[in-house]
């Protein structure tokens, strides 16, 4: 039986879909059978960022509506063999994933895979609902600042009193914060909230702590997952989240100010 994890924040533009491809990746390269499925219809970026978007023939909703089975919209990663893409539709609306529709996915999914991700839109509207209603586990995506801390409070909510756990009296939905784009720098300068803060604000478990870093953009530029570069802040970060979400013990890093060294302090970078 599948761990279903989805993707989440109530704002958008913080790194949901990064960080779908970046966790996925990670659980797939340490032997865990995966899939990703982009809950984004209309406004799929997920096949981009994990450079399929030229072998999309068929996706979700065509699978949901009955236009094609599950294995003709599954796409296999070339770089993992235990990976695969389920990617969504550009020319749909939202209103075409049903409660059925995704349950009947999720169940086949869970037939073959190990860990189900689920690469939610922003916001609370219908689709992210979708992306959310099955889900076990939730990564709770934030940017250090008010108005994304403060609408992924919204979104733990939903997650609470919304979900099919929630609404069936099982155990709640397992949530983990993910903090992105975090810059200790602006935080001592008081221009971004402390880690400590946004702790004490949502009360959800720290999974992990990304940190700004130019890797990002360039891996999705490139369609790659950040955690493929290896040598790169982010994809050290990435890989310490996946660890973490395995049960690993391992302490946050990237969370100080670098001190620079002399040679750096003579001649720059």
């Amino acid at each position: 039986m599948a761990t279903i994890i989805v993707v989440t924040s109530g704002k958008g533009g913080v790194g949901k879909t990064t960080t779908s491809a970046a966790v996925s990746m990670g659980l797939a390269m340490a032997g865990h059978k995966t899939v990703v499925i982009d809950f984004d219809i209309g406004l799929r970026n997920l096949d981009i960022i994990m450079n399929c978007e030229r072998r999309v023939v068929f996706d979700f909703v065509n699978v949901i509506q009955g236009d094609a089975v599950l294995n003709q919209a599954l796409i296999k990663d070339k770089r993992c063999e235990n990976l695969y893409i389920l990617p969504a539709s550009q020319t749909r609306d939202k209103d075409a994933l049903t409660k059925e529709g995704v349950k009947n996915i999720l169940d086949q999914l869970s037939a073959d895979f190990e860990y189900i991700i689920c690469d939610s839109p922003a916001g609370i509207e219908h689709g992210a609902q979708m992306a959310l209603y099955f889900a076990d586990s939730a990564i709770v995506v934030t940017n250090p600042e008010v108005s994304s801390v403060r609408d992924s409070d919204r979104i733990l909510g939903i997650l609470q009193s919304k979900s099919y756990r929630a609404e069936n009296n099982q155990a709640p939905v397992k949530e983990h914060l993910l903090i992105t784009r975090f810059d200790p720098v602006r935080v001592d300068r008081g221009e971004m909230l402390s880690i400590a803060d946004i702790e004490d604000i949502l009360a959800v478990p720290l999974l992990g702590v990304i940190p700004e870093s130019q890797a990002v953009l360039n891996a999705s530029n490139s369609g790659n997952p950040v955690i493929l570069d290896e040598k790169s802040d982010a994809g050290q970060a990435y890989k310490d989240t996946v660890g973490r979400l395995l049960g690993e013990e391992l302490p946050h890093r990237f969370l100080e100010v670098q001190k620079k060294g002399l040679l750096k302090r003579v001649f720059g970078g």
